[in-house]
């Protein structure tokens, strides 16, 4: 665990306590079967929250990413983007304004498609992961289209694990795609390396075995 930074154990840990990281046998979308399964869902409380939004901030300013303003995609990136900018103030003395999208355009009242500030200079999106990266291309759609730039994406959890049909990640297709730099607080890797030294073997060799056939390093 000391490999890690503070905030991937912290994530780590808090993942494990809320039940939002499950070790065992599970059938993703995909077919895969999978040994761990990790469900955002489940940051639930305000303890989950506060800790959440401090990880990803001290992720975002470990990451040395340049950007104007925060960006979560409705829904998950919502509640993300708003406990992030207050804990990049609260703990790294930095004012960032947010914003999240509608994902329908309102035509009453202020209108538009985005709620919180105006979509001005370079956005740093906001979400738990990527499995096939059809929300995170929309929210960089809709960014571009009202005029604002992309300075990257910060997710929760990389899976590192090879798209369907494809030996590249849903990250790495992104970055490529996109021409994006995407950062995540943990990977399937940090998750390895959190369990190697209190884990039982069983489920190490399960994760060793996922990574080797699915797995790209990423």
């Amino acid at each position: 665990m000391s490999e890690l930074q503070a905030w991937k154990t912290d994530f780590i840990e808090l993942a494990q306590s809320s039940q939002a990281l499950c070790f065992g046998e599970f059938e993703l979308k995909s077919g895969r079967l999978s040994p761990y399964f990790f469900n955002f869902g489940k940051f639930d409380s305000g303890l989950a929250l506060n800790t959440l939004g401090k990880c990803y901030a001290d992720a975002i300013v470990d990451s040395g990413l340049q950007y104007d303003f925060l960006f979560g995609p409705a829904y998950k990136g919502i509640p993300l983007v708003a406990v992030t900018a207050a804990a990049l103030h609260q703990h790294h003395g930095l004012d960032v304004p947010w914003c999240f999208n509608r994902k329908e355009a309102k035509d009453h009242g202020e209108g538009g498609n985005f709620v919180g500030c105006v979509p001005q200079g370079k956005a740093l999106v906001l979400d738990d992961l990527i499995t096939a990266g059809t929300a995170i291309r929309g929210a960089i759609s809709l960014l571009r289209d009202a005029g604002a730039g992309v300075a990257g994406v910060l997710i929760g959890l990389d899976r590192q694990e090879r798209a369907p049909d494809s030996q590249l990640s849903a990250v790495m297709q992104l970055q490529q795609a996109e021409n994006i730099p995407v950062r995540a607080i943990i990977s399937l890797a940090d998750i390895r390396t959190y369990l190697a030294s209190a884990a039982d073997s069983a489920l190490l060799e399960a994760i060793d075995q996922y990574r080797q056939r699915y797995g790209v390093e990423s």
